[in-house]
């Protein structure tokens, strides 16, 4: 078996046993190996222009908002955006700040006839430590993995 079907394996085993809408559950460590191992595979990045900007972003990444800034509105048109910018046939990772938006973003995929559709544990940020900080616990960035900001 290669690495990138024991990846899937277990993403898709963590999703079956929490009960999940979508097709797995990544660490971002293996995220960020898939990009390199599926030719085709995208990561789309579901947080708010403002967050990309003010914290970071993932280079190659898809940026399409799950929710709007500043009043946090559902993005009316993310199904459209999606559609245009990543095809339903390819691996689509979604990653948001802790793993809960990019949750509905990937159930939501799975929804318009995404085949594969996986949720990035973590986010791009972790969840808070004991004194309420990102970054310290978890997330893209606590990983060390590729990410820049303006």
């Amino acid at each position: 078996m290669g690495k990138l079907t024991e990846i899937l394996e277990r993403a898709q085993n963590r999703a079956r046993q929490q009960g999940l809408p979508y097709d797995g559950a990544l660490t971002p460590a293996e995220a960020h190996e898939l990009l390199t191992l599926a030719p085709g595979a995208k990561l789309v990045d579901v947080r708010t222009r403002a967050e990309l900007t003010w914290v970071g972003r993932v280079p190659g990444s898809v940026e399409i908002e799950w929710q709007t800034w500043p009043d946090g509105a559902p993005n009316a048109a993310f199904g459209t955006e999606l559609k245009a910018q990543v095809d339903p046939e390819s691996l689509v990772m979604f990653l948001c700040r802790s793993g809960a938006r990019s949750g509905a973003a990937a159930a939501a995929a799975k929804q318009l006839g995404y085949t594969e559709a996986y949720n990035v544990l973590e986010g791009f940020e972790g969840d808070k430590d004991p004194l309420s900080h990102r970054n310290t616990v978890g997330g893209w960035r606590k990983a060390g993995l590729p990410w820049v900001q303006s």
